[in-house]
């Protein structure tokens, strides 16, 4: 077992896999992200590229949370264009903030009149369920443009909305955060703010392309914004007023990733600062099939931002660890290879094991002095022929404390719970669900799991 151990970790490192924490999400495709910090918990919301996109093919918002940082739970989709009656399409960069207790998501889609408008949602949890309670835009300018929606709400409790491209646009929003007080301001485009475009600069003098994130730190105010020419880079901008005028501070981000867009994301969680980024590292990933990652982001003292790189490693260290002896669902994962989250009303989301050898890893999984007995978890599968799911520690062929085989249940709509012993385990360690069988597609589904002392 210990030298197959070995050449289980030689080859995880040759891939980069052992050690892989971005993309974040590898169960589905995720652009321009989102975070809210709220109640001791991460909320991550994500554009969605649809599996084999050539285009941007996006028709919903999806919600990820963590309390750790590496840990991260997919709870589907939260959102849709189709919730709005007067959109036609196309679910862009969202942003949800908190405000009195209410939820309120701003999002960027094409109208009726063929023109992008920004819409806002309701609810009275993060999780959803979400409402229009317009039944029409909030905002949309005489211009063109108005996607990527970006609010922040003061210290003194004003609220601002900024968005667009190629122009930037902002306007206050009443207390209620779902209508607007006073006329739409168009940002002047000017080098100072936003740093000087080489080449072709028509309608577009700056670097400035889309995409704005504000954020506030020490009483300075920062403008986060991917910028061009194409491929896009991430650049910022930083005033003393909400509004500017805005002073160009370099870029935070150079263009890599494979893909031509970008997208941050800035929130401050648990006394650390984590900026929020897209690329198109995962299989098949490219300009329509992106994904979300995430860096630490750390400031000069006199307030400016040393570049980022775009790390496969990500955050490595998890603010907590997580509790094994409480139900945990499938789609809370680490990383993960050769598996898709899916969602359905039996279950909510649930994870769908593609192939052989595919695996879930949960990072920092604290087993305590306790050495748990049984190991439940509810899964189920359609074929005959033997499938099974190993769980192991710390690698995908490390320390088995168990093997199950799944019941064959005939479809995602039917599951059992089913139980194992456990061999002796304590102690903080990494898990693996490991799925293994000769099926060729879609080996079996898997919705939580628990250990029982």
């Amino acid at each position: 077992m210990k030298s197959k151990t070995i050449i289980s970790v030689l080859a995880m490192l040759a891939s980069g896999s052992l050690f892989a924490q971005n993309p974040i999400i590898q169960t589905n495709y995720t652009a321009d992200p989102a975070p809210m910090a709220y109640n001791d918990k991460l909320y991550l919301y994500t554009s969605h590229d649809e599996d084999n996109a050539t285009w941007f093919v996006m028709n919903d918002w999806r919600l990820y949370t963590t309390s750790d940082m590496v840990n991260w739970t997919d709870h589907g989709a939260v959102l849709s264009y189709t919730d709005f009656k007067w959109a036609k399409g196309d679910a862009w960069a969202p942003q949800c903030i908190e405000r009195n207790g209410k939820f309120y998501m701003y999002v960027p889609m094409i109208a009726q009149n063929n023109r992008p408008a920004i819409g806002v949602a309701v609810a009275d949890s993060p999780y959803g369920p979400f409402y229009d309670p317009l039944g029409k835009p909030l905002v949309q300018s005489e211009k063109y443009g108005d996607i990527d929606p970006t609010v922040m709400i003061d210290t003194d409790g004003q609220a601002y909305l900024y968005w667009g491209n190629p122009f930037l646009y902002y306007v206050k929003l009443n207390e209620d955060m779902i209508s607007c007080s006073g006329e739409i301001v168009e940002v002047p485009m000017v080098i100072e703010s936003f740093g000087k475009r080489e080449g072709n600069v028509k309608d577009r003098p700056t670097l400035y392309e889309e995409g704005p994130w504000q954020y506030k730190r020490n009483d300075i105010y920062y403008l986060f914004w991917p910028g061009g020419p194409l491929p896009e880079h991430i650049g910022y901008s930083t005033s003393a007023h909400p509004t500017g005028p805005w002073k160009y501070g370099g870029t935070v981000m150079t263009p890599e990733g494979g893909v031509f867009t970008n997208h941050p994301g800035v929130v401050d969680f648990r006394g650390k600062t984590y900026f929020f980024y897209h690329n198109g590292n995962l299989p098949g990933g490219g300009g329509f099939n992106r994904s979300v990652c995430v860096e630490e982001l750390k400031f000069r003292n006199d307030g400016s931002i040393p570049e980022l790189k775009m790390t496969k490693e990500g955050i490595q260290k998890g603010l907590t660890t997580l509790n094994p002896y409480v139900k945990t669902e499938a789609e809370t994962i680490a990383w993960s290879e050769g598996v898709k989250s899916m969602q359905n009303k039996q279950v909510g989301v649930f994870i769908t094991a593609r192939r052989d050898s595919s695996y879930i890893k949960v990072k920092d999984v604290d087993f305590r002095d306790k050495r748990p007995s049984k190991f439940f978890a509810r899964m189920g599968t359609t074929h005959n022929e033997r499938v099974t799911m190993e769980v192991r520690l710390d690698t995908i062929d490390g320390q088995l404390l168990c093997s199950i085989r799944a019941p064959r249940t005939g479809g995602n709509d039917r599951w059992e719970v089913v139980s194992a012993d456990v061999a002796n385990v304590k102690g903080v360690h990494d898990v693996y669900f490991v799925f293994r069988g000769r099926p060729k597609t879609d080996l079996m589904f898997f919705d939580y799991w628990r250990f029982v002392e």
